[in-house]
């Protein structure tokens, strides 16, 4: 597996045609089809399509499902899927968010402090956040066998560690509706 540091998004975005649709660009499909994901397990359109490329991530990495549950229950519990710029970080209100936080330097779907895991432009693209959430989870050993708050709070190590648990059951869902 590559280094969290040779991930493209740009690449992986062109090679994507479904996530690049899903983060909004326009991609020419036959006549009547959609490239977008239809909304799952009660999310809107905006979160639905976070969840999308943050599975297909995990797809191009080779990883399994466990890691996109894992990942899908932490982007819930951190944002609920939505991509959010933080006004601590000026630079991220620039950027395509859908709200925004004031946790610390904290952004994107993660909620990934930007003094510790990128620069704005990076963690503000779902596709760069996964990346750095699952190449920090696959380097915590026995991970495929915690639960998913085990696994979740190894990564993100949050002040409230337990609260990923209540997600688990709806990323599961999420995942084997976009997945199918």
């Amino acid at each position: 597996m590559a280094d969290d540091t040779d991930f493209d998004a740009a690449k992986f975005y062109e090679t994507h045609a479904r996530a690049n649709a899903a983060r909004g660009v326009v991609v020419a499909s036959a006549p009547g089809a959609s490239l977008v994901p239809r909304p799952v397990a009660g999310l809107n359109q905006a979160q639905t399509n976070n969840a999308f490329i943050v599975i297909e991530v995990a797809r191009q990495m080779r990883l399994p499902e466990r890691a996109m549950v894992v990942a899908i229950a932490t982007a819930l519990q951190e944002t609920y899927l939505r991509n959010l710029a933080n006004p601590k970080v000026p630079a991220s209100l620039k950027l395509p968010h859908d709200g925004t936080g004031t946790d610390h330097d904290s952004l994107g779907i993660f909620q990934q402090r930007a003094s510790i895991w990128g620069t704005p432009e990076q963690l503000m693209d779902p596709a760069f956040a996964s990346a750095k959430f699952y190449n920090k989870l696959v380097k915590i050993d026995g991970w495929q066998n915690m639960s998913v708050t085990g696994a979740a709070q190894a990564v993100q190590r949050s002040a409230f560690a337990s609260a990923y648990a209540k997600h688990a059951t709806t990323a599961q869902r999420i995942v084997d509706e976009l997945t199918d």
